[in-house]
């Protein structure tokens, strides 16, 4: 039987939803007339609410910028989004709600797709709710790491050539460079960049950013988002799915 499943995107300025394509296609792939997935483009996070009052909600992505925001509003946390400080979905059932993350496990897929033995240090690029689940795989895996940001430890201002060699993989977690403002670049050193990095940019739209086409000049394998979305959501749907049952 064809369950009823509402579900649907919370983030700000998410007109270009990769999500609700995903799931809008998913839906016709496997004949699921009666499932539905609604963008909720928020200004302001205390609007999520409204959306909680929605009747029959099943579940809900998360996206920039309340990944982290968004914990407050909710019951519970998996151990997964309780270690990472970061909710990417929502489960809503008898009126609880759950927050889980799944960037955690599309990145580590994404990952081991490309990395090799020597790519063992890493520098995180920015510290939002998609860097945390990165820092969560790498940790996992004890792979040593250092995250720039524009006001901690490390700044961008700071970031050295030699350090960039030193870490040959590289993952770039800010939204900097996301389409419409695809010429935006962060101020990074590129000389350092070699042919034994991996470069990883976790946006997916453009799918060829300015900071992997600076990165790839200098010899780098490169990888964009697309992947770790799509492993994400497909984690989702899953969990969306042994909820329902």
């Amino acid at each position: 039987m064809d369950q009823h499943m509402k579900l649907g995107l919370i983030g700000k300025n998410i007109s270009y939803s990769f999500s609700k394509n995903y799931f809008e296609s998913k839906f016709k792939k496997l004949f699921l007339k009666n499932h539905s997935y609604v963008i909720y483009d928020l200004n302001d996070l205390a609007e999520v609410d409204q959306v909680f009052k929605n009747q029959n909600l099943t579940g809900l992505n998360v996206t920039i910028p309340f990944k982290e925001k968004i914990i407050p509003y909710l019951d519970e946390l998996s151990d997964e989004a309780k270690k990472i400080g970061a909710v990417n979905t929502i489960v809503i059932k008898n009126n609880i709600k759950k927050g889980f993350n799944t960037d955690a496990f599309g990145f580590e897929k994404m990952l081991f797709l490309h990395k090799k033995d020597h790519q063992n240090s890493a520098l995180i690029l920015g510290d939002g709710g998609a860097a945390k689940a990165v820092k969560y795989v790498l940790n996992k895996y004890g792979i040593p790491h250092q995250t720039v940001t524009r006001n901690g430890l490390l700044k961008f201002e700071n970031l050295t050539e030699e350090m960039v060699r030193q870490n040959p993989l590289v993952i770039q977690c800010t939204p900097v460079g996301t389409f419409p403002n695809v010429k935006d670049c962060l101020d990074f050193p590129f000389a350092g960049v070699t042919d034994q990095h991996l470069v990883i940019d976790l946006i997916y739209n453009p799918d060829y950013t300015s900071f992997l086409k600076l990165s790839a000049e200098k010899g780098a394998k490169t990888a964009n988002g697309f992947y770790m979305l799509e492993q994400q959501a497909e984690k989702a749907w899953e969990i969306w799915n042994v909820q329902e049952k």
